[in-house]
């Protein structure tokens, strides 16, 4: 019995050591990732997006940016802009590398107050594959928001984790456009 609890024992401890070295392999995987792009000066180019003027047809205007969502924009890896069609807002987001800060819509919405519930997977008129969500603010109101990230190449993501991943490992190649588009449900 002392024989097969020490093997026990030493059982998971070995898990555990081998799940805290698969961890701090990420970390430090992560670190270099995000401290290679650090210190670089941006270029001209990279500084500047054109973003499209017109969704399915409808023209595209560009919104003002608040205090927070500069300096947010300061610190984020590529070019962010807001749009609206006149009904529904977009957020546009070139990301030039691969960066924790580009997380899903839902953590967003979820520190603004809004409840969270209907998250799925949608595939639109064009068949591209979205996550959608309904996001119902304290007051009643209820938005539907759709995001997608894409690379360079046409590869598409719909979760931001899986798209964080394959962009650090070398399987996706940037830049890479991310859009969240919201519009009020009547």
């Amino acid at each position: 019995m002392k024989h097969w609890l020490e093997n026990r024992f030493i059982n998971r401890v070995a898990h555990k050591m081998v799940f805290a070295a698969i961890m701090l392999f990420c970390l430090i995987w992560s670190a270099a990732a995000a401290w290679q792009r650090d210190g670089q000066p941006l270029s001209v180019s990279a500084r500047f997006q054109e973003w499209p003027s017109e969704w399915e047809g409808a023209p595209l205007r560009p919104l003002a940016q608040d205090e927070v969502e500069r300096r947010f924009a300061e610190r984020f890896p590529g070019v962010m802009a807001r749009l609206t069609d006149g009904r529904r807002i977009f957020v546009m987001r070139r990301v030039d590398t691969p960066t924790r800060l580009l997380h899903p819509a839902t953590d967003c919405y979820r520190a603004l107050g809004y409840r969270i519930h209907e998250e799925r997977l949608e595939q639109d008129a064009a068949t591209r594959r979205w996550r959608c969500f309904t996001a119902e603010g304290r007051d009643g109101r209820q938005l539907r928001v759709c995001e997608r990230i894409v690379d360079a190449t046409g590869a598409a993501f719909t979760d931001a984790s899986d798209w964080y991943w394959a962009a650090v490992s070398g399987r996706s190649h940037g830049p890479w456009q991310a859009v969240t588009l919201a519009q009020p449900l009547e």
